[in-house]
């Protein structure tokens, strides 16, 4: 099973990010970076790269880019995916988010954790989504997939 070894997300034409996507941001990598499981598939007659893979995540004219390199820079696979089929569940992510950020502060545990649930519900969808849009183009395992999802919200968040 190969890994991500590096991730880098080109938010070069974002705003700059509120500190909760900030923060978003630094624990899926961490994460992804300490635990993941990423595979390609071997491609017509070419067997499937080893890995691991140095990967670069941007969203350009509308699309999902994933940009997969080895750790030298050798360029293995380059796919876009529609965004279409994230733009709700990204939307109802950062909405329960924003309840989640605000019941904190002011609600007791038992409301607080029923808004969790509900936001990792919405989380888990995202990467099943995320699962079946790389099928064929790569294989990723549920923590990678919900890891891989925020991140997608942190670029679509100023997209």
């Amino acid at each position: 099973m190969a890994v991500l070894a590096h991730i880098e997300l080109d938010d070069s034409n974002l705003p700059p990010p509120t500190p909760q996507i900030e923060q978003e941001r630094k624990v899926a990598i961490f994460d992804l970076l300490e635990s993941n499981s990423f595979d390609l598939p071997a491609r017509d007659d070419r067997p499937a790269p080893e890995g691991p893979f140095h990967l670069a995540l941007a969203i350009r004219d509308r699309r999902l880019v994933f940009d997969l390199t080895t750790p030298a820079g050798d360029k293995l696979a380059e796919f876009h995916l529609s965004l279409s089929p994230f733009r709700q569940v990204v939307k109802d992510y950062w909405a329960i988010c924003e309840t989640y950020y605000s019941a904190v502060k002011t609600m007791p545990p038992s409301q607080i954790e029923t808004i969790d649930m509900a936001r990792r519900g919405i989380h888990n969808e995202g990467a099943r989504i995320l699962q079946e849009r790389l099928e064929g183009k790569a294989t990723i395992d549920t923590d990678t997939a919900r890891r891989l999802f925020t991140l997608i919200c942190v670029l679509h968040f100023g997209g």
